[in-house]
């Protein structure tokens, strides 16, 4: 059996014209792929119906917020400490994303932080659930759309 796509080029399109900017008319993404308002709202819907379109995400720029620092951190966990740290992952304020990875590492943290001092805090923090090896974040690469 053939394994069928759940989204067409046009929806394709309409993606990327949401990933650009989520808040867009369905009229404006409808002249950008040359489809009525409707259609465009019924093809967004059967999306995220479907699941292919999960959530709308607002893009923070974290310095205006004071948090000058960002970093990814690697943590290779000691045994017995995941089911925790993922649980302390989950409410530590510093904490944008974490996710379970293979490899060396167990997980990997995204955070945002408002300084050095901060970062070594938070470092001594994850730290007692894992060795950790921290990356700092100097600039993003923008990433192409689908």
């Amino acid at each position: 059996m053939k394994n069928e796509s759940l989204a067409d080029e046009t929806d394709l399109q309409i993606i990327a014209a949401l990933q650009k900017n989520a808040r867009a008319s369905f009229a404006d993404i409808g002249r950008m792929v040359s489809l009525s308002p409707s259609a465009v709202r019924e093809r967004i819907l059967h999306l995220e119906d479907a699941g292919v379109i999960k959530r709308y995400q607002v893009e923070v720029d974290y310095r205006l917020l004071g948090l000058d620092i960002e970093a990814f951190i690697l943590v290779k966990v000691y045994h017995g400490s995941l089911q925790t740290l993922i649980k302390k992952a989950a409410i530590w304020p510093e904490v944008l994303e974490a996710n379970r990875i293979a490899g060396e590492h167990t997980v990997i943290v995204r955070t945002a932080l408002k300084d050095r001092l901060h970062l070594q805090e938070f470092i001594d923090k994850i730290s007692t659930y894992g060795d950790t090896v921290t990356l700092l974040i100097l600039s993003a690469i923008e990433k192409k759309q689908v």
